[in-house]
């Protein structure tokens, strides 16, 4: 199941998620966990060191490689050239999975022990100095949305996506990829406006949309939170001592989280696995279909130098039955995260 964590920034949404995932972990389910933030937090949030994390590879840089791969043998698309951050896949296609080796992996993706457990971990890479005036972010995370398109994911299998903070996901078709959205936001007017806009974007795609709360001081704080979002707020993180110690760079044990942490991330977990019985394959393909084909009209075209509409196959339905053409196995390269005492 796709997952994503949004709020305004400082929310603390790369924190959670970054929990989150350490709660997935330590139960030895199948994760990949994304970073599609660019100002690139999650791997440290994760516990990797500054040269681990800036050691991850982008998968911007990785963009040809990945179009190459996943257009496969698809007619509809010649060449990785014509391929645009939208294009959605069709016969001939290569499909990827959570736990498969592949060449898109292979240079994207790296293994991190956590808590007992072992996840992936892609990142969509930084802004730099060298796409200041030149570049636009949100062609940073056109490899998350390519990835995200071509994803055949299982009941049993998590991804896992700090999304870009604000509203700023909306800017692509990225935010009806996800079978669940945690919106984090904090006991604040500024904190609960994302929320807002959100549910108003939202609202005529059928996205699964949960607030959860943080940074909550007390009673006051949580009864804000409810009279803002309503039945919308699924649960509430309070100060987390663990949390603090991590952020300072002492990290302790998972294992030594507060217990009304585990709580509310077990809440996040149920909600995530029900959600799952509400995917829709025919819906999800036919709203990517949609955002490609604005895409296409407003941009897409003109830089590609093709009808990009010619590239959706119309008898194509992702999900699990479709056959989904393997890469042989192969090495990933391996972070082994310090585990303290």
């Amino acid at each position: 199941m796709k997952i994503a964590f949004v709020g305004k920034g400082g929310s603390g949404k790369t924190t959670l998620s970054s929990l989150f995932i350490r709660h997935l972990a330590a139960r030895q389910a199948s994760v990949m966990a994304v970073d599609a933030d660019i100002n690139q937090h999650l791997g440290a949030a994760l516990g990797l060191d500054d040269a681990e994390a800036s050691a991850l590879p982008a998968m911007g840089a990785h963009l040809p490689l990945i179009k190459d791969y996943l257009r496969g043998s698809n007619p509809r698309i010649p060449s990785a050239e014509t391929m645009i951050k939208t294009t959605p896949p069709g016969t001939g296609s290569r499909l990827l999975r959570v736990g498969e080796g592949n060449p898109v992996y292979e240079a994207c993706a790296r293994r991190v022990c956590l808590d007992g457990g072992e996840i992936r971990l892609m990142a969509t890479g930084p802004f730099t100095e060298s796409d200041l005036g030149v570049s636009c972010y949100h062609s940073k995370v056109g490899a998350v949305e390519l990835f995200l398109n071509h994803l055949v994911d299982g009941p049993d299998e998590y991804v896992v996506v700090d999304m870009t903070a604000g509203a700023d996901s909306f800017a692509s078709g990225m935010f009806t990829r996800f079978d669940m959205t945690f919106l984090v936001a904090e006991p604040t007017r500024r904190g609960v406006s994302v929320y807002r806009q959100y549910k108003e974007y939202a609202r005529d795609f059928g996205v699964a949309l949960r607030v959860v709360g943080n940074k909550a001081q007390g009673r006051d704080d949580v009864a804000f939170l409810r009279d803002e979002t309503g039945d919308d707020l699924l649960t509430v993180f309070a100060h987390s001592e663990w949390v603090r110690a991590m952020e300072k760079g002492r990290p302790v044990r998972f294992g030594l989280l507060e217990q009304e942490i585990r709580t509310a991330l077990e809440t996040l977990g149920h909600t995530a696995r029900e959600s799952y019985a509400g995917r829709d394959w025919e819906r999800y393909t036919r709203q990517m279909v949609h955002f490609h084909l604005k895409n296409a009209a407003s941009w897409g075209n003109e830089r590609a130098g093709v009808d990009l509409a010619a590239q959706v196959d119309p008898g194509f339905v992702l999900g699990e039955s479709p056959p989904v053409e393997h890469a042989p196995r192969e090495s990933a390269s391996r972070i082994d995260t310090p585990q303290p005492a």
